[in-house]
């Protein structure tokens, strides 16, 4: 049995998931052997999350919740990256530049 997670996020980046950010997350999103996929609704459509075109495509603004799931190898480690970097407005709020 493959293993399975879902999360939701709530994007709080000023310009929400323009093209950096999308970038960023399918990215990480490729670096884990699990399908990953994201809505904008809990009832879909769902598309893939290491697409670029469909993240993009999203053009999920500030305020909107992600809703992912992830089947496979390493889905709730996935999961929780992805979940990471939104929170962390994708490396790209006040504390990143400090760094």
């Amino acid at each position: 049995m493959s293993a399975r997670a879902e999360a939701t996020v709530l994007i709080t980046h000023e310009v929400g998931l323009h093209a950096r950010p999308s970038v960023k997350f399918t990215k990480l999103a490729k670096t884990f052997p699990a399908q990953v996929e994201m809505a904008l609704d809990a009832a879909g459509p769902w598309f893939d999350a290491k697409s670029i075109v469909k993240v993009m495509a999203a053009k999920a603004p500030k305020g909107t919740t992600l809703h992912l799931r992830a089947e496979g190898d390493e889905a709730s480690d996935a999961l929780e990256a992805l979940v990471g970097l939104v929170l962390r407005d994708f490396d790209e709020g006040d504390h990143a530049k400090s760094a």
